[in-house]
Formats: structure tokens, sequence, C-alpha cells
């Protein structure tokens, strides 16, 4: 059985409860039949259905592989020419993969298509407002207005362009970040948004305004456009993300167009305002992004010359986020080498602050050290400073989590520089700290698997090293990436025999039991260790294995 509406578009409560009466009632009279319902979240009452024993799921984002997966479906049906068809697939594979603002918009199904198919006539742009503007005039396209007041013989069909819809989203968009919520709140009710949209339409001449507003609107209850029926007479923008960017289209608008608020007033009013607010910080960026590179280096500069130390510097992360939304970087050198230079310096803040009965100060400290570690390689990739910089706070910075930023920055930016992966070596081995080294071999796992010193120095952590987690996770790197390397085995029955950890010796019984069970010296080891091991704990384990695998063997 199958229906193509969910729960939410029963409007009336009272006839949704008598749907959901049905619905058990229909699981009760036949209860082999697979049943599947689905609803928007708002307005939704999960517990009389949790009554009647349906289990409850949310649809979540699409996960990398899911994302390859459709991209690949998705051009095979799409395109006839063979060749066509593998260079567009492997354009958008590369943008998603290379470009930040591009992955996150495509873990929504929605989004991939309107990439996908932006992508069939041209390159996706980098610039993020302007790949944000081409998604939403797809999207404000396929919203058909005019089609559906031709279909309602009460009204004259009006053209409302494109222009005209995004006009009405920026009002809109500035209308719910006035709101209660704010910008944390994707969501406006039925009434403020046809009010809205009524005073756009009465602007523009239409006849019959409220009647027009209610057509647009209940185009929304049957299909998703920009703007979306969430349930219980409330609406959303399809994702956050078109939220945001017309939230920022309308100040942009405001500001260049209209000449309603000045550079002091956006500064002040607006970035002055909300830098605090990370719900902000978004729509922040983007007006950056969309405005002059020398007006955005002003925004800049003013943010710079906040006081954040009492909010853990965002005005200066939040400043090297919208540095690289500006479109010419070069034209406000200066105001780029000197927040390079803040953040330089953010890295010794406090360093010899001592861990006492203030110990959580001290771990705030650490926190912003770490963080703008991650902001030099992030935001000056490209400069001739940071990777010497990141190489000695790498080596030698006296904060360990500093050094293992450095390392994963490193590991993450310059893979394949020559002094990346010797660095990587030598803290695996070497560092004083086993934060340290237990990120250094994660970092060559994923990076350098099958360089010829890789297994060694793994080999080396599992049976030596001094502190149990790295041997922990050295044992599970082991079985993961190399089980049937000849010496994995026997590197797993030492640490289950003989490891001084009960932590280790458990997780190489389970290893063991589930990855070699068929092995002969696995059931011995395992009897041996159910019976004798020092530690309830490992012998509760190798019992539990036991009773899994060998079941006739207990």
């Amino acid at each position: 059985m199958a229906n193509g509406h969910g729960l939410d578009e029963v409007f009336e409560p009272g006839k949704r409860d008598d749907v959901i009466t049905d619905i058990h009632r229909f699981t009760n009279t036949y209860p082999k039949v697979r049943v599947i319902v689905t609803s928007r979240v708002i307005g939704y009452k999960p517990q009389r259905l949790r009554n009647a024993e349906f289990r409850h799921v949310m649809l979540q984002d699409l996960e990398s592989e899911q994302i390859q997966t459709f991209i690949e479906h998705w051009h095979e049906l799409t395109f006839t020419n063979q060749a066509d068809k593998v260079r567009k697939q492997e354009r958008l594979q590369k943008a998603i993969d290379t470009s930040s603002p591009i992955r996150q918009l495509a873990v929504n199904p929605l989004l991939l298509t309107m990439m996908a198919i932006l992508n069939r006539n041209q390159e996706l742009p980098r610039d993020r407002s302007e790949l944000y503007n081409q998604a939403s005039r797809l999207l404000l396209y396929q919203w058909d207005v005019e089609r559906a007041l031709l279909e309602d013989n009460r009204l004259d069909p009006k053209t409302i362009d494109y222009q005209d819809k995004q006009q009405m989203l920026g009002k809109v968009a500035y209308f719910m970040q006035g709101n209660q919520a704010g910008l944390a709140g994707n969501l406006i009710s039925g009434e403020d948004l046809e009010r809205i949209i009524k005073e756009e339409l009465k602007l523009r001449d239409v006849t019959n305004p409220r009647a027009v507003a209610k057509v647009m609107i209940n185009q929304l209850r049957t299909r998703n456009f920009i703007l979306c029926f969430m349930g219980a007479d409330y609406y959303a923008f399809v994702h956050r993300t078109f939220l945001e960017y017309f939230c920022a289209w309308e100040f942009v608008s405001k500001f260049e167009k209209k000449q309603e608020i000045s550079l002091e007033q956006l500064q002040t009013e607006v970035f002055g305002q909300h830098w605090r607010d990370e719900s902000w910080h978004e729509v922040l960026r983007l007006i950056v992004g969309m405005i002059d590179s020398k007006k955005g280096g002003e925004i800049i500069e003013y943010l710079m010359a906040q006081d954040g130390e009492g909010d853990e510097f965002k005005n200066l992360f939040l400043a090297a986020d919208c540095l690289s939304e500006v479109r010419n970087r070069y034209e406000i050198k200066s105001t780029d080498t000197r927040l390079m230079n803040c953040f330089k310096n953010l890295i010794h803040y406090d360093l010899n602050y001592t861990y006492n009965k203030y110990g959580h100060q001290a771990l705030l400290f650490r926190h912003i050290r770490t963080q703008a570690v991650v902001a030099v390689a992030t935001h000056w990739q490209d400069h001739r400073d940071t990777l010497p910089l990141l190489q000695i706070w790498a080596r030698s910075d006296k904060d360990s989590r500093v050094r293992v930023t450095a390392i994963e920055q490193l590991a993450q930016c310059y893979k394949d520089h020559r002094d990346t992966l010797p660095i990587l070596q030598q803290s695996a081995r070497s560092d004083q700290d086993s934060s340290v080294r237990l990120t250094a071999i994660q970092q060559l796992v994923e990076g350098y698997k099958y360089h010829p010193d890789t297994l060694p120095i793994l080999q080396q952590s599992a049976r030596s090293d001094q502190d149990s987690s790295v041997r922990l996770t050295a044992i599970q790197q082991l079985v993961e990436g190399y089980k049937y390397h000849r010496d994995t085995l026997a590197i797993l029955q030492q640490s289950a025999r003989s490891d001084q950890d009960s932590r280790v010796r458990r997780t190489a019984i389970r290893q063991l039991a589930q990855g070699y069970k068929n092995h002969q010296n696995t059931l011995v080891l395992l009897q041996q260790s159910a019976r004798s091991d020092k530690d309830s704990w490992v012998r509760r384990t190798a019992i539990e294995q036991l009773a899994q695998g060998w079941p006739d063997q207990l």
C-alpha cells in the first residue's frame, strides 16, 4: 500500500486523529503488512503511533558514499552521450570534493539535484553567494505562480517574475531574523507569510493581493519550492542556507541598492549587534562576500577592533571567516596581514597559565590556541609563513593540544609536502604526549597507509608504546588496515595474553574472536583467558566471545 501524502497534510487536528485511529486499526487487522507513515516534524505528535508500536526515525543528511551513488545514478539516467556524462559527472564530484561550501549543500538531496542540474551547463561557482544565487534562481523559476493564477478562474493572471519573488523572500528572511527565535529558527507562520507577500504584491499593483497571496502559499502545501510547508500552518525555507542567503541579500540590498543603511550602520547595527551570536555568522559572512572588497575590508577592520577577549575572540574568528569570503583579498592586503598577525599572537595566548584550581580557564585558553592554529591553516593556507609555522608548532610547541592540531592540519592541508610524512613519523614514535602519538598514528594510517614505514610504526606502537590508549588504537588500526599481514595475528595474540592493561587485552580478545575465529589457536587462547586472566572484565569478555562464537564449547 502506498500513498503520496504525509500525515501532516491532514490539516484539521480532529480528522488527523481519525486517520491515526484508522492506521492503528488497519495494522491490527493486517499485522503482517509493513506500514510506513510519513509526516513533517512541526505539529506531529508521536505518542499515539508509538503506543501502536511504530518505530520513529528521522531522515538524515546524505553521507559521502550516498552522494557519490546519487551522482552516478543521476548522470546515468540524464545523459545519453557517454563522454559528456563522464565529464560532467567528474566535474560535479570534483567540485564537491574540493569545495567546502558545495560539500555542505550536497548533503541535502534537493540541493544536490539542483547542483547536478546547474552543472549540466556550467561549472559550479566557487563563490558561495553566487552558488546560492543560482540555486535559488532555479527554485524560484520552478515556483510557477502565473500558472497557479491561470488555474484559479477567480483571479487575473499576473506575471510575478524571478526578481519579484527574490524581493519577497528577502522580506520574509528579514522578518524571520527579527522574530523571537531569530536566525536560530527557520520558521514563519502562515499568517505572517501571507501578510508579507500581500504587502509586496500591493507595491506591484496586483489586483486582489490577498487572494493572490493565498494562491501562492497554497502551492507550498502541495509541493516544496524554495519555501516549504512544515505542518500546523508553519512554513520554512527548504534549506537553512536559503534563509541565511536571502537575509544577507536583503541587508546588502538596503545597503547598496536602496541606500537605506550606511556602511557605519551596517558595521554597528548588524555586525556590531550580532558578531557574538553564532547563528548569525553565516549571514554576516555572506554579506561581506556580496559587497565591494574594500568595504568588506572595512567591516573586517571593525571586527578586529572589537574587544573579544571575554567572548573567546569570536570577533577575530568571524573576521577570518569573512576574509575568506572577500572577492579580491589583494585589494585589502594590509588588513589581511594584520589579521594573520593577530592569529599568530593568539597561538601564544596565556601560554604560561598554570593548571591549578582554575583549570577550566586553562582549558579555554587551549581551545582558543588550537582554534587559532586551524584558522591560520584554513584562511592562509597559501601564505609563505603558514607551512613553516605549522611545522614548528607540530614539532615543538609547549602545548600538546597545539601539537595535535598542527599535525592534523599538516596531514589535511599539506599531505604531499616532502616534510609532512617525516614529522608525522617522528611524532608517532617519540612525542612525549600520548595524545600526540595517537593522532600521528591515525593520520599516518589515513594518509600514508601504503608507505613502507607506516606498518612498522604501527606494529612498534601496538607492542611497546608506554601508553595503553596508543597501544589499543594501534591494534585497532592494524586489524582494520592490515588484517591479513602475517604479523598482525601474532601481535593480537601477544596483546591478548600479556599486555599489562586490561582494556588492551579485552580489545585483542574481541578482535581475535571476530576476525580470526577459524584460526587454530584462537579458541585455545580465549579459553585460557576465560579461565585464568587476572582481570574479571577480561574473563567476562572472553566468555561472551566464546558464547557467541563457540556455544558448543561452553
